[in-house]
């Protein structure tokens, strides 16, 4: 199955490049500058990008390559706009930066007291978890992206309840664990702090202040932007467009988009210690803080580059060093778009790189070929490094699909027939999962994704990727799932491997709920005999409820065929029997200990 933020391993394809500035550069490091952008756009197999290198307070180079339009050929510019993806969660931090010197909250101040809707999985965790915990990724929890990814929403609230199911794996400040939900807290945070939206918050803190003029938070607003690029990835020797991809749900966490010469003027606010024009807008001790070690990420020890060393994070920002010197830096990835924004402190160096090609090797290649210049260092030929990497990787990658761990079982099938795996499946963390069968195979409907499961062996299923023409994805998933029963032998669940390093997720099966007209629902209303005990049934509004004497009224929902799930009680439904008339004949009570049948009370 392929994801759409998968790396993708390129080929090469030729493409115009567009430079804004053809005269001889007079700065000696930018010579030659264009020609290594050219050759990188051409071996990496990118639509396009942009490139921004600042120092100090000046920019001293900013262009675009390639296209942003490639089927109408128009050209990147210094001002298209990218998404610039997680790129966004140093803006978000930076708004907490604000409020702290405001007096409004403390970054070592209780999580959940700040977000009353926020709760985590345990007592212990709303007890210990502070806003700091959430902006260096330390909370125990893992990265859970697929819950807010494949299962996505708008509803800010829907998407921050589904934290208090998350399970942790590791304890409170134990382990560095990349988590979006934590950024869209922090975001959600401000909100609840302005009473402003953090879209609100983002420009009027930072957009309009720094004349990023060009910048928005909605994708809405950035499909209709005459310079926007359209998003693209590539397969073989094809660049393919993309959707745009709404996470305004998550946009805390990176829905920014921005352009070359916008995010040029974030990182001279970075390198002016929050000062853009000589004004404060961030607090410089904030910009201390952040830019410095919060959480050791893991040990950085010197590899393959000997003086690459130091992998730690900040607040927002991702602490590192290239070949000596000082580095902070966050890169971005969202359908059809990569970004890296980075400055280095001691230099006063930084460098933004946007691209529209999806999970992209470019804005690392350009990034590290751009430092090689400036700090004068023996060049190393990253953009061939690059591309001698993916060779190795594909050459690993078909040997692994040969000797994969896990083989099908042959001359095994499904232990039910297919349509006994139909229904809807739900997981409170994550959301629900949508099985339906069509001709002689089964389907999962999951947010906007939909999947071909492929029979693997007995219970177990392959999910292959349907693209929007309808044609499933012919390669081995590492996703499988399990279908299990439960002691009627009934299909009650799923689970599937959602999350490194945890345990397998499981979908419980859940009733397949139905609207019924006043009309139809009429046809159950009256008096029923248990026994010796009368119940009676009503409608009210368009809902159906049961009243059972010396207990409560219950409200039902509907799940179709006649039967009702009693809202309040879990496994207790009721089903009707209904005459040629089009009424019922009587009501029948299905609990965990048995079946009870109720005759309707004529009059």
């Amino acid at each position: 199955m392929k994801y759409t933020f998968t790396l993708c391993f390129l080929a090469a394809i030729n493409f115009l490049t567009v430079a804004q500035e053809n005269h001889k550069p007079t700065d000696t490091r930018l010579q030659g500058m264009d020609s290594l952008m050219n050759k990188i756009l051409k071996d990496q197999n990118v639509a396009g990008f942009s490139v921004a290198i600042i120092e100090g307070d000046q920019v001293l180079y900013s262009k675009g390559f390639g296209y942003r339009d490639v089927e109408n050929k128009k050209p990147v510019t210094p001002n298209t706009l990218f998404a610039i993806g997680s790129s966004s969660k140093a803006f978000t931090s930076g708004l907490l930066g604000m409020l702290q010197k405001e007096g409004k909250l403390s970054l070592d101040g209780n999580a959940v007291s700040y977000l009353p809707q926020l709760r985590f999985f345990n007592d212990n965790m709303n007890n210990q978890i502070t806003v700091r915990d959430m902006m260096t990724h330390r909370t125990g929890l893992s990265r859970y992206d697929l819950s807010w990814y494949i299962f996505n929403t708008s509803n800010r609230d829907s998407i921050i309840n589904r934290v208090r199911y998350m399970e942790p794996n590791a304890g409170i400040r134990e382990k560095w664990q990349y988590n979006n939900y934590m950024f869209l807290a922090q975001g959600m945070i401000a909100e609840k702090l302005t009473g402003k939206t953090w879209e609100q918050n983002i420009k009027e803190r930072f957009f309009l202040p720094l004349d990023m003029n060009r910048s928005t938070t909605s994708v809405l607003e950035f499909e209709k932007d005459p310079d926007a690029s359209l998003p693209y990835k590539t397969e073989g020797n094809n660049v393919k467009k993309m959707d745009y991809y709404n996470i305004d749900g998550m946009g805390p966490a990176g829905s920014i988009n921005s352009s070359a010469n916008d995010m040029a003027n974030w990182v001279k606010l970075w390198i002016s210690k929050g000062k853009y024009n000589g004004k404060e807008i961030l607090p410089g001790s904030y910009v201390a803080e952040a830019a410095s070690s919060q959480m050791v990420r893991d040990g950085g020890l010197p590899s393959a580059i000997p003086d690459i060393y130091m992998n730690n994070y900040g607040l927002g920002w991702m602490i590192g060093s290239y070949r000596g010197h000082y580095q902070v830096e966050h890169g971005g990835n969202i359908d059809g778009f990569s970004a890296s924004v980075s400055f280095f402190p001691s230099d006063k160096i930084g460098v933004v790189v946007l691209t529209n090609q999806n999970s992209s090797e470019v804005p690392e290649i350009v990034l590290n070929s751009i430092a090689d210049r400036f700090f004068k260092l023996k060049t190393i030929d990253w953009n061939g490094k690059a591309l001698q990497e993916r060779e190795e990787n594909k050459k690993k990658e078909e040997l692994a699909k040969k000797s994969k761990l896990v083989k099908d079982i042959p001359n095994t099938k499904p232990s039910h027939p297919l349509k006994d795996y139909t229904g809807l499946f739900a997981n409170p963390a994550y959301g629900q999962i949508d099985i339906s069968v069509k001709n002689d195979s089964l389907f999962a409907k999951m947010g906007k994704y939909s999947f071909w499961l492929k029979h693997s062996y007995y219970d177990v299923f392959n999910l292959r990727e349907v693209e929007k023409d309808g044609k499933a994805d012919t390669s081995e998933s590492s996703m499988k799932i399990n279908f299990a029963g439960d002691l009627d032998g009934k299909i009650s669940s799923l689970s599937s491997s959602l999350e490194r390093g945890m345990k397998e997720t499981i979908f419980t099966s859940i009733p397949r709920l139905v609207k019924l007209d006043l009309k139809t629902l009429e046809q159950y209303v009256g008096e029923y005999m248990l026994g010796k005990i009368l119940t009676k049934v009503s409608v009210r509004g368009n809902t159906l409820y049961i009243y059972v004497p010396g207990q409560q009224e219950y409200e039902t929902v509907a799940l179709g065929a006649h039967a009702f799930k009693i809202k309040a009680l879990d496994g207790f439904s009721v089903k009707f029997e209904i005459n040629d008339k089009r009424k019922s004949e009587s009501m029948l009570f299905i609990q965990p200990n048995g079946s009870f049948k109720a005759m309707r009370k004529e009059k």
